[in-house]
């Protein structure tokens, strides 16, 4: 009997074996299809980030905080760069200094508020006011991705002077009304990445001033443009320009096209850059009206000045 059931597992074995390979293979290629259908399934479009911050180097750039990310920034400028021993480059002296928040409501809509030096202390060859406030709204329109070719976005910005008014009648800072310390502007930013170094902007940007010199004009248009190369994705080269001679006007000193350079570099949470320009204050509805200074960086004397800004993100956990 034992001989009997020995030489029936011997003869079965080898059937019982074949089967269970069968069902693993079978099992193993049935796991194998459905995880190739869950993977085609998972494809999803990557936005591309066409610069690495919220501004460029005066103005502002498409790009918005995300949602729940609150940002504070320093800003600063110093003198010109001439007469350089006797105020190191500038570094004794500074232009404007602004301290500011922004806060991202959406991935696409952000606000923000601040509050300026200005640069009154400038003259004729400034803004003609001090102690600002300023705000804007950015809505983000358009991103750029595989199937958009472009970036884009709305910025509103709005300014108001807290100084005290000027007694003389014939100055523009002598605010006979309230509604007279407010200036205006509205940015369409336009911006496309070609590759993954080169990002271009092209900004249309309208000022208005609701109290203006009487040889000067209320309201304003100016081009701008910039141009970013990226080192690394967390550094990165800009240049910005506004045209800004849209209009005539009889100041007695020619209003200058803006012009800057900024170096900046990312880490977690924070952005650092290092600023080289000719405007002195912040904000389009300062450097677009008010840089007077030479946009030749090869005059005698040089009317650029260097700056910086530090931004530091929190994220709302």
């Amino acid at each position: 009997m034992k001989f009997k059931n020995l030489l029936l597992a011997l003869v079965f074995s080898p059937l019982i074996g074949t089967y269970a390979q069968v069902r693993t293979s079978s099992s193993t290629t049935t796991t194998e299809t459905t995880t190739e259908v869950v993977e085609e399934e998972e494809v999803y479009e990557e936005e591309i980030e066409t610069f690495g911050g919220t501004r460029a180097v005066s103005g502002h750039t498409v790009e918005t905080l995300g949602k729940g990310v609150l940002e504070f920034r320093i800003e600063h400028r110093f003198g010109d760069l001439g007469g350089a021993m006797q105020t190191l480059l500038g570094l004794d002296n500074a232009t404007d200094i602004r301290f500011g928040f922004e806060y991202g409501i959406t991935d696409k809509l952000m606000v923000g508020v601040g509050r300026s030096r200005g640069t009154y202390s400038l003259g004729n060859m400034g803004s003609p006011y001090s102690a600002l406030l300023d705000g804007f709204t950015k809505y983000r329109l358009l991103h750029q991705s595989k199937t958009m070719p472009l970036s884009a976005a709305l910025i509103g910005t709005m300014s108001y002077t807290y100084m005290k008014a000027n007694a003389d009648v014939e100055s523009v800072s002598h605010f006979p009304k309230q509604a007279d310390r407010f200036a205006y502007s509205a940015q369409l930013n336009l911006a496309r990445k070609f590759g993954s170094k080169i990002s271009v902007a092209v900004m249309p940007t309208m000022v208005y001033r609701n109290y203006v010199d009487y040889r000067d004009v209320n309201m304003m248009f100016a081009i701008g443009g910039a141009v970013r190369y990226a080192f690394s994705t967390k550094a990165g080269l800009i240049l910005e320009y506004y045209y800004n001679n849209l209009q005539t006007t009889n100041l007695a000193v020619k209003r200058q096209n803006s012009v800057g350079i900024a170096v900046e570099w990312m880490t977690f949470g924070h952005n650092f850059s290092v600023t080289l320009t000719n405007s002195p204050g912040f904000g389009e509805t300062q450097f677009i009206p008010y840089t007077f200074k030479d946009q030749n960086p090869f005059a005698k004397y040089s009317q650029y000045r260097l700056g910086f800004c530090i931004g530091r993100k929190y994220m709302r956990e």
